[in-house]
């Protein structure tokens, strides 16, 4: 059973150019590199009342071992790390894919 790793995030106020550069150049890909199929990145052009984080990412793989490997992996570490230079409140869980909208 394939399984979704669910992101958020808020992006730093002084890091804004960077992280837009980052996220198409690098992230998209590097994610697609390591195994990790991105099926949605959204955006909250919204203030969130309850304080939560203004963009989401799910990306898929075939397993729960792909993921754990994937995650373990240096890359992963290296492509996270630049990803948190220009993020804040980053929060992640992987779930079981559902057939429904899942947060």
């Amino acid at each position: 059973m394939s399984v979704k790793l669910l992101m958020k995030w808020d992006i730093k106020e002084s890091q804004q150019q960077e992280y837009f550069e980052f996220v198409v150049r690098e992230w998209g890909p590097g994610l697609n590199k390591l195994g990790l199929e991105v099926i949605g990145l959204w955006l909250s052009t919204y203030a969130q009342e309850d304080g939560s984080p203004k963009i989401m990412a799910e990306a898929l793989t075939d397993n729960l071992a792909d993921m754990k490997r994937i995650l373990a992996s240096d890359d992963w570490k290296v492509l996270h790390g630049k990803l948190m230079e220009c993020v804040e409140n980053y929060s992640q869980k992987i779930v079981r894919t559902s057939g429904e909208f899942q947060l």
